[in-house]
This record gives C-alpha cells, sequence and structure tokens, in this order.
C-alpha cells in the first residue's frame, strides 16, 4: 500500500509547525478543525521527497490524541502512518487477517476531502489508517 502521509500527535500545531519547516516541510492544507473528533489537524509535505505529514493538536474533550501526549509527557510523537486504498473494505478484510483489529467504523474524514478513513490497531504494527481514495 502506498503512505498518504505520517501523522504527528502534538500539542500546539503552530510551535510543531516552526520545526517542520525548518526540516523542509511546507504547508499543504491550513489548520482545520474536526469538530467530530475534537482535534485540529494540518497537513505539510515535504519539499524534496514530497512526504506528506499531518499534525493532529487535541481541541475539547474527548479526543483520540491527548492520551497518547500524557503517554509521551506531552513530547509530539509520531502516531500514526496512514495508507491508500482503492477498496476500504477490502483493504480492512486484509488487515484482520494479519492481525489488525478496527477500532470504529469506516467514517469520512473532513480533512481528507470527505474520503472514507478506518483506524487500526495490531500490538505489533502499532495504528494505522487506512484511507479510500
Amino acid at each position: 500500500m502506498k503512505i498518504h502521509h505520517v501523522a504527528y500527535a502534538v500539542a500546539d500545531i503552530e510551535s510543531a509547525r516552526k520545526k517542520f519547516e525548518f526540516l523542509g516541510y511546507e504547508v499543504e492544507q491550513p489548520v482545520m478543525q474536526d469538530t467530530d473528533r475534537n482535534i485540529k489537524i494540518e497537513f505539510m509535505k515535504h519539499t524534496q521527497n514530497g512526504l506528506r505529514i499531518e499534525l493532529v493538536e487535541p481541541d475539547g474533550e474527548p479526543n483520540p490524541v491527548s492520551g497518547y501526549l500524557e503517554k509521551n509527557n506531552g513530547m509530539s510523537a509520531p502516531y500514526h502512518i496512514c495508507y491508500e486504498t482503492e477498496d476500504l473494505e477490502k483493504a480492512i478484510g486484509e488487515c484482520r487477517q494479519n492481525g489488525f483489529l478496527p477500532l470504529q467504523k469506516p467514517a469520512p474524514a473532513m480533512a481528507i476531502h470527505g474520503c472514507r478513513v478506518a483506524f487500526l490497531f495490531s500490538k505489533d504494527g502499532g495504528m494505522i489508517e487506512l484511507v479510500e481514495i
């Protein structure tokens, strides 16, 4: 599967953005509020290799990243890798066969133009996101 982005849980998007700009990233999509999950999201893309990252900041409770940040003492850290798929249900089935368990039902992601996404977890593989392109 092709990587769509690598997500970072961050306490403050503006502060994190400055660090990633220093590392060669540019804002690809400005900060959006995801009111369904109580988070802010910003996408950045590396100017040389095209790698896309997603900065994810808590924005109210409950949200999916506060606990992760607490476990990391508030430090920004890679949160998940998102993979592209043309058939979300098929990809979920293949992931299940390889030990990944769905964390929720597929749902549209406003930050990815309403594309359906699914989050899965494996003890050995961590959390991944699948996005239907």
